[in-house]
């Protein structure tokens, strides 16, 4: 075998795997798994040794970024003193290859006797592990992926995926929401575009760049260059947005008609702007901005009753790394 056929041939296999591990999760045990952990009051705590360890870590973060609150418990170290984290609320996920290792055993045996429930994913249900476990999922390989047979390969990666499949059908049963993932991932990119709003990123320093219709030039083009947001806003005796006008006309202007202070503001400005009310996403006025025929650089920000309350800069949201 080339390197390229080695690859996929362990590529392969871990799919075999998946595939008829499929055939031995009973819908009985799963069943009974989920209702354990939809109705528990405390937190999952999920834990393995070795490679399996690392699995119980990475299941942890994602069913406390899905709804479900997890930690990692460490079955060695929860041995000298570490099982104080476990709360009699909890439920212990307990992920092994051959549930016989001392750590696991001595650990479980601890559990059992504070009362939690034990659910365990599994490669061998007969193990000292899987007598302990109130539940068991099968998670069982016929062999690894590696040449040798030796290395957690195959074996890690289906108790990865029942995991993550458990994770992600009790985020669909608790109704867990764009909105919630986003709260717990504040600083990602799809935390930011869905907890962002316009107003946060409203530049206010000097005001709110607007003037009324019957202005002068000269107080538009102050108003324009003190906070050098790129453009004002034009609102009528009521206050209401009925333009704008940006540094593009300005110089459209310029060119247009030679001294730009001699025209009245309803010359140079664009009437009827595309604008934006307050509470929207700032992800959704990047789209406004980008999605056109001609991308603009300034979006109006108004509120409910169309009065201008700020001039949001396609650069700021770029900058906000939406």
């Amino acid at each position: 075998m080339n390197v390229t056929e080695l690859f996929f041939a362990s590529y392969r296999h871990q799919i075999t795997e998946l595939q008829n591990n499929l055939t031995l999760i009973g819908d009985e045990s799963l069943q009974q798994a989920i209702d354990i952990l939809m109705n528990c009051k405390g937190k999952v705590a999920c834990t393995g040794m070795g490679k399996s360890g690392l699995i119980a870590q990475k299941l942890a973060a994602t069913f406390s970024s899905t709804g479900t609150p997890a930690f990692f418990l460490h079955p060695g170290e929860s041995l000298h003193g570490d099982l104080g984290a476990l709360q009699k609320d909890d439920v212990v996920l307990c992920l092994a290859k051959s549930g016989e290792s001392d750590e696991v055993v001595q650990m479980l045996q601890v559990v059992q006797k504070m009362g939690n429930r034990i659910i365990s994913i599994l490669g061998n249900a007969e193990s000292r592990a899987g007598r302990m476990s109130d539940v068991i999922i099968m998670a069982k390989v016929s062999r690894e992926a590696d040449p040798l047979n030796l290395a957690p390969t195959a074996s890690t990666t289906v108790s990865l995926v029942v995991g993550d499949a458990l994770a992600s059908a009790l985020a669909e049963l608790r109704g867990f929401k764009p909105e919630n993932f986003a709260l717990y991932h504040p600083a990602g990119q799809l935390g930011k575009r869905l907890l962002l709003n316009v107003e946060d990123l409203l530049v206010l320093d000097h005001g709110i760049p607007v003037v009324g219709q019957d202005a002068s030039m000269k107080e538009l083009l102050e108003t324009v260059t003190k906070p050098n947001l790129g453009g004002a806003m034009i609102t009528d005796a009521s206050g209401k947005l009925i333009g704008i006008v940006t540094d593009g006309d300005i110089r459209r202007s310029i060119l247009r008609f030679g001294n730009v202070l001699e025209q009245s503001i309803a010359s140079v400005m664009t009437a009827s702007p595309l604008r934006i009310k307050k509470g929207s996403r700032a992800i959704d006025a990047l789209h406004m901005m980008e999605e056109r025929k001609s991308p603009i650089n300034v979006l109006p920000v108004v509120d409910d009753e169309d009065h201008p309350i700020g001039l949001l800069r396609l650069h700021d949201l770029v900058r906000a790394g939406l």
